[in-house]
């Protein structure tokens, strides 16, 4: 944050986790107020438990809506799981059953978050490390319809995508098709840790199978603010402006084959 408050580079916007920033006062928001200034900022909830079927936290919710007033933000999203039970909290994205009557409660949920927002939000596909037998629609799918049925857009994250079919099998290029291009709204690129079980730690660069399937996203979906993701061992900002770069380049070699 100092590095981009002394530095201003040239970088459209930033992205921030929402729950980061509750808070009436302090440096954390002033200095977030102060990047505004200059740039474009999304949110990015980890907290709402959209698949939760505990009833929403009201006052998170509050929260949220009054950054939300304050930032006015370029885009604000949260993640297609669920981490509550009554008044336990789980420090996990955690993946929910792709069954009709998910899609129900989830869809009733985003259209309560939206109605208190004044806004649409995006919704991620995430990194999920079991699946469930009682699924019934394809994630893919799943995320088609919320989108119909709510009209939110779609956060999708093609590293999360490259995970599970590693961990699970399934065509990747397969789930990136049957996303409804029009949907999405934002794209997320991260660095993951490779073995017996792929881990999205957020912590490396963007392997080369991920960049393989963001062109595939590219030339499917269409050009998209990207952005990439690095939450843990943070490297040096100039080596996240690399990282940044190698998608800027696919973007506009993505808009000179489309132009």
């Amino acid at each position: 944050m100092a590095h981009v408050l002394a530095t201003r580079p040239p970088v459209p916007w930033f992205e921030v986790h929402s729950e980061n920033y509750f808070v009436e006062g302090g440096p954390a928001i002033d200095s977030l107020m102060r990047v505004r200034e200059g740039h474009l900022i999304s949110l990015h909830g980890v907290g709402l438990a959209l698949g939760s079927c505990t009833p929403l936290d009201r006052e998170h919710l509050a929260k949220l809506a009054r950054l939300v007033g304050r930032i006015e933000p370029g885009l604000v999203s949260e993640h297609l799981s669920w981490g509550r039970v009554t008044r336990r909290h789980f420090n996990e994205l955690l993946p929910l059953p792709y069954t009709r009557e998910a899609l129900d409660l989830v869809a009733s949920r985003v259209d309560e978050v939206q109605e208190a927002l004044g806004r649409p939000i995006l919704i991620e596909n995430i990194a999920a490390y079991v699946t469930f037998a009682e699924s019934e629609i394809p994630e893919a799918r799943f995320l088609a319809q919320l989108s119909a049925r709510t009209g939110c857009g779609l956060l999708l994250d093609v590293n999360n995508v490259c995970v599970n079919s590693l961990n699970h099998g399934g065509d990747a290029r397969a789930f990136i098709d049957d996303i409804p291009a029009a949907a999405v709204g934002e794209i997320h690129l991260a660095g993951f840790e490779p073995g017996p079980i792929a881990i999205d730690t957020h912590g490396r660069p963007v392997p080369d199978e991920v960049w393989a399937l963001y062109e595939h996203s590219l030339e499917r979906i269409g050009t998209r603010p990207t952005l990439i993701e690095w939450d843990t061992d943070i490297p040096a900002f100039d080596v996240l402006r690399q990282e940044a770069a190698k998608a800027q380049r696919r973007l506009e070699a993505c808009d000179a084959v489309a132009a």
